[in-house]
């Protein structure tokens, strides 16, 4: 998962950000298992690769 600025607004899979229910914005894109996931800012955006990659290492451990 990760920003990129190649990223379309078109290709979410979302039209409002899953944290605030506000639209989402085309410079606050990321991928999310081969899904392109929109926010509505870059702050947003952050918590959710935070709390996707905790959640992925409590996963894993043992």
């Amino acid at each position: 998962m990760n920003g990129h600025k190649d990223l379309d607004i078109k290709d979410a899979i979302n039209k409002n950000c899953p944290w605030s229910g506000k639209p989402i914005e085309e410079k606050s894109l990321t991928t999310y298992n081969g899904q392109v996931v929109g926010f509505c800012n870059t702050g947003c955006r952050d918590k959710f690769k935070k709390a996707v990659d905790l959640f992925d290492d409590l996963m894993i451990a043992p």
